[in-house]
């Protein structure tokens, strides 16, 4: 990078950035801005240069990393502009939070369409790569409640755009993972509930068929489905697990306590991970011993309903911050596919028979059904999605390309924000809509500034001069 020249005015500061597998990071010059005109200066004094608009960097592998290039850090653009009460719509910076929003619109009645499973990550980042929930099967992603967009683009024109106004550029940026320009801000439609706590069910499967049709079965009445899987099992016991149903809760289905404030959730306490340990200790034991104490706690409580707040139910890892330091100094990869429902179950059974004759156990799986297919690079297409964590040890990446070739042979796809190795011919085969994607992006930035380690290792961007 060129960091010669005349004074500037918008300073850049380097720092060591890590995806939050920590398994690929780099050193990226920062910029932090406040104000809309700050960008225009951005684009104005490092246009030259590779850009890439980063927000709480949790996408697990490089999505988030411009390496020897400038990241623009989102975080201080990050203020609430409106918020109909009425009608239940938010107009946001792109820096603020899912914490943020959950905690000041649901005073007011209403929550957030679409969340995905931790809170920290910016609104921003939410659409660049296009999230989901535990309720795609009912609500689709998160673009499909999005009502515009602003979006700067590479000549400093502010393009607003939605799923009917510049619709191709709103189509490209869903899922774009932040190559097409800076989100500025948007507005979004939200849903109105009764409470702040989650009506749910645990339901025990003893082998990964079951599982799967208990899914099926909950689907329609439930909005919110998922199902925790049990890959460190074998024979009978393969792929036994627990599904976890869910709604917005009333408030006569509350605590008297709770009904007396229905949209006030008591304090949630959290526990940080001060450093990164020395050496993993999610590994084969640790995992079993997990899986054993979830299984069996669930078991003994059956599928009797039970009341949490929206927090513990939506984001219960992020009760331990910072928990991707358990994984130790190599950190760990997150390998999520989908594949389509036909085929489905063969593939997944033999995904679960590969790791159990292997030395590859994931220490987590979450298994869930996507709904309505997205566009362009957005990750959700109808069938099954499968995610596991890997704690990373010398052959793993072998392993999980040798799973890319059977995800490929069931017409699946990969996940751009959980991505940390994929190669470009993977790629290039599971995404056949990347050429429309890189007409539209050649138009908003023809000199290709907005980049990423992501966009470099698959070859997203090509050189189309």
């Amino acid at each position: 990078m060129n960091m010669r020249s005349k004074e500037r005015k918008i300073a850049l500061h380097p720092a060591h950035i890590e995806g939050w597998g920590r398994f690929r990071s780099g050193v990226a010059y920062i910029a932090h801005p406040e104000l809309e005109r700050h960008f225009s200066e951005i684009l104005s004094e490092y246009g030259s240069e590779h850009l890439l608009a980063i927000g709480d960097r949790r996408s697990y592998g490089d999505a988030c990393l411009n390496t020897d290039n400038i990241a623009i850090a989102s975080e201080r653009f990050d203020h609430a502009i409106e918020f109909d009460t009425q009608n239940g719509v938010i107009t946001c910076e792109a820096g603020i939070t899912i914490q943020s929003i959950a905690e000041t619109i649901l005073p007011k009645g209403w929550f957030l369409p679409v969340t995905p499973g931790t809170k920290y990550p910016t609104l921003g980042g939410c659409f660049a790569a296009d999230v989901h929930g535990k309720n795609h099967h009912h609500a689709g992603s998160f673009s499909k409640h999005v009502r515009w967009i602003d979006l700067m683009v590479a000549s400093g024109e502010i393009v607003r755009c939605s799923a009917d106004k510049n619709s191709e550029v709103f189509k490209a940026t869903a899922g774009g993972m932040g190559l097409t320009g800076f989100i500025l801000r948007m507005s979004l439609q939200l849903i109105p509930v009764e409470s702040a706590y989650i009506y749910t069910r645990h339901i025990n499967a003893s082998d990964l068929a079951s599982l799967m049709q208990i899914l099926i079965d909950k689907d329609n009445d439930w909005q919110y489905t998922v199902a925790w899987v049990d890959c460190s099992g074998a024979g009978e016991m393969s792929g036994r697990g627990v599904v976890n149903i869910g709604r917005h809760a009333m408030p006569e289905e509350l605590s008297i306590r709770h009904q007396v404030s229905p949209y006030k959730v008591p304090h949630r306490s959290t526990i940080r991970v001060p450093i990164i340990t020395p050496i993993s200790i999610v590994n084969r034991l640790s995992s079993r011993i997990f899986n054993e104490i979830v299984f069996s706690r669930d078991a003994m409580s059956g599928d009797a309903p039970r009341v949490v707040s929206y927090d513990k139910y939506f984001y219960p890892l992020d009760s331990i911050r910072c928990w991707n330091r358990l994984y130790g100094r190599r950190g760990f990869l997150q390998y999520q596919f989908v594949i389509p429902f036909e085929g489905g179950k063969q593939c997944l059974q033999e995904i679960l028979k590969r790791c159990n004759r292997s030395s590859f156990k994931p220490a987590l799986a979450v298994l869930k059904r996507f709904g309505e297919e997205s566009e362009l690079l957005s990750f959700p297409k109808r069938g099954w999605t499968f995610a596991l964590d890997f704690g990373y040890k010398p052959g793993l990446l072998a392993f999980l390309e040798n799973l890319d070739e059977l995800i490929l042979d069931y017409s699946g796809r990969i996940y751009l924000a959980k991505d940390a190795r994929m190669k470009a011919d993977t790629f290039l085969k599971m995404y056949p809509d990347l050429q429309e994607w890189q007409n539209i992006k050649y138009k908003l930035d023809p000199r290709g500034i907005f980049s990423s380690d992501l966009s470099r290792r698959l070859r997203i961007i090509e050189d189309q001069s």
